[in-house]
């Protein structure tokens, strides 16, 4: 491992708090930041009402780094701030209408986006199985969206498919791959599976 790498993680693992619920607090509290700061960055797209945006990759990187649970709480916080009219959502959006909108289902679909990703990754899963909980996780994020765009629209799947999933794919398989560098330097992988 090089020199660079172990900083890192060094800086990223620095015991600066030692009281476990503090750690949970903060670990909740900045994913909930960084998710809403990656609903700022959005790029609108004009054959979709869902924009493309980089809160995926913080929904997913909060289950494995927090943990199944505190990613999930991470991301109902997250949610709950939203809904209740700070404008945390992308393009500025606030509000309870907001969750029931186009993209209403890929949002209500974070905490157990976080869950999934952070039960199927574990603690000090392989690669493999890191990868397969982002995975997890980009696909539930998926489901949840689409299945709220049908109930909207009554579309039919595959119209759905290619406005609700297709344009995100190239995107957020980038996501993943960015998760399982900035995972892998926060925290080393277990020896098996």
């Amino acid at each position: 491992m090089n020199t660079l790498t172990e900083t890192v993680r060094g800086w990223a693992t620095l015991e600066v708090v030692e009281d476990r619920r503090a750690k949970a607090g903060l670990g909740i509290l900045a994913f909930t930041l960084a998710t809403a700061f990656g609903a700022q960055v959005a790029v609108p797209l004009p054959w979709t009402q869902v924009p493309m945006t980089l809160q995926p990759l913080f929904v997913i990187l909060a289950g494995a780094v927090l943990g199944p649970w505190l990613g999930a709480a991470s991301m109902a916080t997250y949610l709950a701030v939203g809904a209740a009219g700070a404008p945390v959502f992308s393009f500025g959006g606030a509000g309870l209408p907001w969750l029931f909108g186009p993209t209403g289902g890929y949002l209500l679909a974070y905490p157990a986006a976080a869950f999934l990703t952070g039960m199927v990754a574990g603690r000090e899963g392989s690669f493999l199985r890191l990868a397969a909980g982002l995975t997890l996780g980009i696909a539930t994020l998926y489901l949840g969206g689409v299945s709220q765009l049908f109930l909207l629209t009554g579309e039919s799947f595959g119209t759905l498919l290619a406005v609700g999933v297709l344009p995100f794919v190239f995107g957020d398989l980038t996501k993943i791959a960015m998760a399982l560098v900035l995972t892998r330097l926060v925290r080393p992988f277990g020896s098996g599976e």
